[in-house]
């Protein structure tokens, strides 16, 4: 035991010194770097660092300007703060800036091989390859049209599902109040997404009335949760200092590669399933996937298949949800805006049917409040992060090769120079196209943008139109609604909503037919 302590501080003892190196060296060798705030020995900028990131990053841009150089431990880290540095970025510097930090947040790494998924892909051959996929093959206009019969069955069975629940509830008097049944939006609204996604990529629920395994959709779920809750883009100590990675204090590498083999074993079952229906080609993601692998057995391979499936699942159904809790949660704060979109979608649809994709060019009050909800709470507050391939000079700093550069919307979403009454919830501010001009990347910007953009907006505006449409809501009480932030990659609200709603007496015939 003696041995094995006395190896191990010296391991620890040479990890810090060469840190030290590093760091002393970096600043010695590197000038007119952005300003930056004091460092701490070893850790760097480590000591600033708290959740929710982007407030405190947010703070320091206000002390120290709209680019700022860190250090977390041995790892170089550049934040933007504003927009003309956002587009000097994303334009100027985009294909500079192309790479992913290869973080063991990021990593995943499974038997050996290194493939990824969409979005922790580094620039080259493969990340063009698998984007190119997603983005012609499954994520077009043509496609999303396509599968639009998906995304309204589903949605229609989430409207369903709750006014059964509330006839339910109401009929034997419990737990109801003026007729009102209480909603936790937040497990409803994952479901949800991933019941809509699953469906679109495979052909299969996850939830609701007759699903098969509830127990491995129920680990999928949790391991899908887990997966953000250990993603934050820059929230793992172990991603900064190496030692930490050796010996897993917390655990992390050990459990991202437990979810990681779940989620695929979960993917690749669904791909055996498709194989086994006898040459027959379902009308999925996956389906066409494995036509198109019949032409090209190497560009289409079960490993690339699992990868972009995987990464769509994860992109799609937590950021979704959080987005429509957002807007839910503003709303019953701001019950006057909930009422003027409720109107309008009753102008237009007049409680005959379903809201419907086709609809939401009549309706564009409801598109002014999904703009206004992702300014204020953008799916990822810093984006996902980018890497500096090589030496490059932004806003008229040198910044070196291998930098983590975490892009603050959250910060610029909120200006007050570009954004009047920038901390306010005010979707009037986009009625007759006023603010086209202001600046926003919910979805980022530039080559790395995310490619499942139009599919967010579709499925948010239906999944929020339909609850707008068919109930009336209200809060548990008389208090606004707590709008704190909670930590991740993503950005989910703290505390899960819960809210008070029942059927809209003009919708009762249409839902009693559902």
């Amino acid at each position: 035991m003696t041995s094995l302590n006395l190896v191990l501080q010296s391991i620890l003892l040479s990890t810090i010194v060469l840190v030290f190196l590093k760091f002393v060296l970096s600043y010695t060798n590197k000038k007119n770097l952005p300003p930056s705030p004091p460092a701490l020995p070893f850790i760097g900028h480590l000591y600033l660092f708290k959740k929710p990131l982007h407030h405190t990053l947010a703070r320091i841009s206000q002390k120290y300007g709209p680019i700022t150089f860190l250090r977390f431990s041995s790892r170089p880290v550049l934040v933007i703060s504003s927009r003309l540095l956002a587009e000097e970025c994303f334009t100027t510097h985009d294909l500079v800036l192309a790479n992913r930090p290869q973080s063991i947040s990021s990593s995943t790494k499974h038997k050996g091989t290194k493939i990824t998924g969409i979005g922790g892909a580094n620039y080259g051959p493969y990340w063009r390859s698998v984007r190119r996929i997603a983005a012609v093959e499954l994520l077009s206009s043509q496609q999303l049209h396509a599968s639009s019969d998906v995304r309204a069955t589903e949605i229609e069975d989430m409207a369903r599902r709750l006014f059964k629940s509330w006839n339910k509830t109401c009929s034997v008097g419990s737990n109801s109040s003026d007729g009102m049944n209480k909603l936790e939006l937040k497990t409803s609204l994952f479901e949800l997404s991933l019941n809509v996604l699953m469906t679109m990529i495979a052909g299969k629920r996850f939830y609701g009335d007759n699903i098969g395994d509830m127990e491995e959709t129920k680990r999928f779920r949790e391991a899908v949760e887990e997966q953000f809750a250990l993603s934050g883009g820059a929230s793992n100590l172990e991603d900064f200092v190496p030692v930490l990675r050796w010996f897993d204090l917390n655990g992390v590498m050990k459990k991202k590669a437990q979810l990681f083999k779940q989620q695929l074993e979960t993917v690749q079952k669904l791909i055996e399933e498709h194989k086994t229906t006898c040459g027959e080609i379902k009308k999925t993601m996956i389906g066409h996937l494995l036509e198109l692998q019949r032409k090209d057995s190497e560009g289409y391979s079960d490993q690339i298949i699992q990868r972009i499936c995987l990464s769509m699942l994860l992109a799609g159904t937590d950021t979704t949800s959080n987005t429509v809790e957002w807007a839910m949660a503003i709303l019953l704060n701001n019950p006057q805006v909930l009422k003027k979109a409720a109107t309008e979608i009753d102008k237009h649809v007049r409680n005959e049917r379903l809201i419907q994709e086709s609809d939401m060019d009549q309706i564009p009050y409801l598109g002014c409040i999904m703009r206004e909800v992702l300014r204020l709470y953008p799916g990822a507050p810093l984006l996902v992060p980018h890497e500096s391939r090589e030496d490059v000079t932004i806003g008229g700093y040198n910044i070196p090769r291998e930098t983590m550069v975490l892009v603050n919307v959250y910060q610029i979403h909120r200006d007050p120079n570009i954004w009047e009454e920038s901390e306010k919830f005010i979707p009037e501010r986009f009625e007759n196209r006023k603010a086209e001009s202001n600046f926003m990347i919910p979805f980022g910007m530039g080559r790395r943008r995310c490619p499942g953009e139009g599919l967010a907006m579709r499925e948010v505006g239906l999944i929020l139109g339909t609850l707008i449409q068919c109930f009336d809501w209200d809060r548990t009480t008389n208090e606004l609604i707590d709008l704190t932030e909670g930590s991740g990659l993503t950005l989910p609200k703290a505390v899960p909503l819960e809210a008070m709603y029942r059927p809209r007496e003009g919708m009762m015939k249409v839902l009693s037919g559902l």
